[in-house]
């Protein structure tokens, strides 16, 4: 592992994750690896000095750094760490400034808890980032599922066909099926004709993808309701959900589930690099 950094205006672009010495925060280095070398880019660990226990942030760096310089991918990722004594949340989002994607934990998060918000800070605080960030905010719960399906849901909005696009891209860099989710409600259509409606919207949406990428395996899937009862009942099959910051209410559904082990990729189109 290289010396950690004195926190610097973060110019070059990189994949940046935030270190708090949680296990999850490890698991977040570890799964930004395919995504820094999926897009030949640098891997930031950043992590906070607290002034009472210094080494206690050197240590998360340096077990992280090692968790990455350990998993056995063949191909190394040049890999920095960067120790500041700012404030958390602050100290992210300004390296989001040049960040592709910020990757936490999400479960832990010991020292990116704020008294601002919530009763714990965990989900609150996966909230601020999301809110505010300039890049994607990817929030990990656990290790990575090597082929642990990938899902979008696709809506009317004009941001769903870049949310749907970077859904495209991390299922290929991640090698994974992908399930792309338009949902129908019970409004006087039959169940039958509203189903295929919504099925060939999908399809239509999935055509150029289909030709651009005849390898990848994606499925659209009609859901009655909401995208979060299937996201529910096929949660073991799953290992990233990628939406759109402009759903806000499934947004702060998803980050505040406890009980699941995917994670969660939220792309503000406005502000992607």
């Amino acid at each position: 592992m290289t010396e950690p950094h004195a926190a610097q205006p973060f110019t070059a672009p990189s994949i940046v994750v935030g270190i708090d010495g949680s296990r999850t925060a490890t698991h977040a280095a570890v799964w930004a690896i395919d995504e820094a070398l999926g897009r030949d880019l640098p891997l930031r660990l950043v992590a906070v000095s607290e002034t009472a226990d210094p080494g206690r942030a050197r240590k998360a760096l340096s077990e992280a750094a090692d968790a990455v310089a350990a998993t056995g991918s063949g191909v190394a990722v040049q890999t920095t760490t960067v120790l500041t004594a700012d404030d958390p949340v602050h100290a992210l989002l300004e390296a989001s400034r040049a960040a592709v994607m910020l990757c936490v934990g999400g479960v832990g998060l010991k020292h990116f808890d704020t008294d601002r918000v919530g009763s714990d800070g965990r989900a609150d605080t996966a909230n601020a980032l999301v809110a505010s960030a300039h890049c994607p905010v990817a929030v990990v719960r656990g290790p990575d599922r090597p082929g642990g399906w990938v899902v979008v849901e696709v809506d009317g909005t004009p941001d769903s066909g870049a949310v749907l696009q970077y859904a495209v891209e991390e299922a290929r860099l991640r090698r994974a099926p992908l399930r792309v989710l338009g949902t129908w409600q019970s409004d006087g259509t039959s169940a039958g004709e509203a189903e295929h409606l919504v099925r060939a919207q999908l399809d239509r949406r999935l055509e150029q993808w289909h030709h651009r990428y005849p390898d990848l395996d994606v499925v659209p899937v009609a859901v009655h309701g909401s995208g979060l009862g299937y996201l529910t009942e096929h949660a073991a099959a799953i290992q990233l959900v990628v939406i759109g910051c402009h759903n806000t209410e499934a947004v702060d559904e998803l980050l505040g589930l406890r009980h699941t082990d995917y994670s969660v990729l939220v792309i503000d189109p406005q502000r992607l690099l």
